[in-house]
Order: C-alpha cells, then sequence, then structure tokens
C-alpha cells in the first residue's frame, strides 16, 4: 500500500498547491476518524485505504481545479503505480458521485462515477466536510451547494450519502 509519505511526496511533485495538500491532509484526518467509527461499528473497512485515498483524491487538482480533477487524478495515480482501488477512490469522489449520463453532459468521459465501495463513500463524504481546511458540517455544505445554484437531485444525493455514511459509522 502506498505510504502516507509517499502519498504526500506524490501531491508535492505533481505540483498540487500548499492549500491543495493541506486539504488533502485535512480530509484524510476527517475520513480515518470516520472510518475507524465504522469499524468499531462492525463495518469491513481498510482505514490504511481510505488515509492514503483521501490524501491523493485531489492530486488532480495540480492539472485542473474543474470537476475534471477527479479524472485527471485518476490517471495521475494509474501513471504513478497506484494501487486500483486507491485510484477508484480518487476518480469516485466528486461530491457523492456523478452518473454516466451527468459525466457526458459536464465533458467528463462517460463513465458511472458513484462511490460504491464503504471506503469511496467515506472519502466523498469526508471531503464534502471540508472547506478548505476548516470542517463544516453537511448542512453547510448542502447550503453552500444550493448558493450555487446546484441542482436539487445533487444536493439530495450528497445528503444522502451523508446520511448513510453517518448511519454506517454508529
Amino acid at each position: 500500500m502506498t505510504t502516507r509519505t509517499r502519498a504526500i511526496r506524490l501531491l508535492e511533485e505533481a505540483g498540487c498547491a500548499p492549500n491543495v495538500i493541506e486539504h488533502c491532509k485535512e480530509v484524510a484526518s476527517l475520513a480515518v476518524e470516520i472510518a475507524a467509527k465504522a469499524k468499531a461499528a462492525g463495518n469491513n473497512v481498510n482505514p490504511e485505504l481510505v488515509e492514503i485515498g483521501a490524501l491523493l483524491h485531489d492530486v488532480g487538482r495540480c492539472r485542473t481545479h474543474g470537476i475534471s480533477h477527479a479524472v485527471e487524478g485518476f490517471k495521475l495515480a494509474q501513471s504513478r503505480g497506484v494501487e486500483p482501488e486507491v485510484a477508484e477512490i480518487i476518480k469516485r469522489h466528486i461530491g457523492a458521485g456523478v452518473s454516466r449520463e451527468e459525466a457526458k453532459e459536464l465533458g467528463l468521459p462517460e463513465d458511472d462515477y458513484f462511490p460504491r465501495s464503504l471506503e469511496e463513500k467515506i472519502v466523498a463524504h469526508a471531503d464534502n466536510l471540508v472547506k478548505g481546511t476548516k470542517r463544516i458540517t453537511i448542512n453547510e455544505r448542502l447550503e453552500l451547494m444550493s448558493k450555487r445554484n446546484i441542482s436539487e437531485h445533487v444536493v439530495q444525493r450528497v445528503k444522502k450519502l451523508a446520511e448513510e455514511v453517518e448511519r454506517l459509522s454508529r
């Protein structure tokens, strides 16, 4: 498994800005907390995979800050020999996922970007709860999305993911 040190080095070598790296570290910190709670609740979760996936979730921001940063990060991770499970976390971390149809509309390669594994879901959820390096509530995230005119079905998808991860972490 990619180590924490190697993941941070990869972010730096890829050219990620310091604020992006700090964001990734905070998302990883929160994601590991959530994973520990999910594991304590009896769920089969890999905290190490969660940490590395969270550290690298925004590696694609070295190339773009648009929604395609997930695809760019996925490609970058693959080219650097990062484990496929980590690359999938990077690809599927946007909001609470993107459907094949939405991907086409957004100019992404036509694919399903919904988080499937518990590790993917935890990282996507933790990312939704970190704005910059500050932790926010799910209600604050939903409010920010509404203010940005994100469609209601996408807002509800983020809320549903939050409810699922929170339920599994009790």
